[in-house]
């Protein structure tokens, strides 16, 4: 047999080339690389032996065989609508999310059939245990609860697969148009509620405050009054003793024998008196009276005693005042 210009195989050669081809193939035919985020299950006659990794990873030829392609990456599942009826009796709908991860693939691949079913169908079921154990009002403002409560009942039930559940979020929760009508109406009544108990304490507020400045307006003004009358008392006091003073002095005058002391005590008191009738708002004319002569001569007391105290002369011999004339005397 003659090849590529007298080049002659024989028998043995050919023999070499084949078998050097089947070690190819078969060397082909182990070789199994695996994509990242998956990994592959090894089965020997249809039993499970291993778990392939990825990168280039080497089986036996013709008696190995890949089992199941798993993703290990996290995953989500879309949890559709369904109808759920709370502790108060109240029908609602509602749907989610659930992420979860494959962790170990041989459980995966054999421990449960139809992975992501079983998942979802456990998911919605305790959906309608968790959420069925709750009253409306409490559902609709405890998400976080829900979730946290969700995700610990699955977790717990899917972890012989495997599989880890990440998170359970609760996407939207659809209460009936006339419960959400009703819901309208009380939150309405409530806030109206609260405006009339802060209008109601601003009122009862401002009393307090205007009662309180009335208060202290009243101390204030008593601290006032009292002042003036401490004032007042004071003054009176001082005047008190002036005139006690002045009596006194008065007094030893006349003990001593001192007639001007006492023409001036008169004259003094008689013309303040006349002084008072003169100024009344009804006084329009002034009677004097006869005896009104005799001031004259208190005055003339005063005017000895201003000539004893300045002048030091002797007083002289008082001039007797005489009566004044009558109409028809010239």
């Amino acid at each position: 047999m003659e090849l590529f210009d007298g080049f002659a195989l024989d028998g043995l050669s050919i023999t070499l080339i084949g078998l050097g081809i089947l070690a190819l193939l078969v060397l082909f035919a182990g070789a199994k690389t695996v994509p990242q985020g998956y990994n592959f299950t090894v089965e020997r006659f249809g039993k499970y032996t291993r778990t392939l990794k990825p990168g280039l990873n080497l089986i036996v030829p013709f008696i190995d065989g890949i089992g199941k392609r798993i993703n290990v990456m996290e995953q989500v599942l879309d949890v559709p609508h369904q109808e759920v009826i709370t502790r108060d009796n109240a029908s609602i709908t509602a749907n989610g999310v659930t992420f979860y991860q494959i962790l170990d693939a041989a459980a995966a691949a054999y421990e449960v059939s139809n992975l992501e079913n079983a998942i979802l169908n456990l998911t919605m079921t305790n959906i309608r245990t968790v959420m069925g154990s709750m009253d409306l009002d409490e559902l609709l403002s405890n998400r976080d609860e829900i979730n946290h409560r969700l995700l610990n009942v699955v977790d717990t039930a899917v972890s012989p697969w495997g599989v880890k559940i990440t998170r359970i979020e609760i996407k939207d929760i659809d209460p009936p148009k006339d419960l959400v009508d009703s819901m309208g109406r009380q939150m309405k009544a409530e806030r109206e509620k609260r405006a009339t108990i802060l209008e109601a304490e601003g009122r009862r507020q401002s009393a307090i405050l205007q009662a309180e400045g009335a208060k202290q307006a009243q101390v204030l003004e008593a601290e006032g009054r009292r002042e003036a009358a401490f004032r007042d008392a004071e003054a009176r006091e001082r005047s008190a003793e002036a005139e006690a003073k002045a009596t006194q002095m008065v007094s030893d005058a006349i003990a001593s024998g001192s007639v001007q002391a006492i023409n001036y005590f008169v004259a003094n008191n008689y013309i303040e008196a006349l002084g008072k009738i003169a100024t009344s708002p009804n006084q329009k004319v002034l009677m004097l009276p006869v005896e009104a002569a005799s001031v004259i001569g208190s005055i003339g007391g005063i005017a000895e005693i201003a000539r004893e105290t300045f002048g030091g002369g002797a007083p002289s011999t008082p001039v007797r005042p005489g009566r004044p004339p009558s109409a028809g005397q010239p």
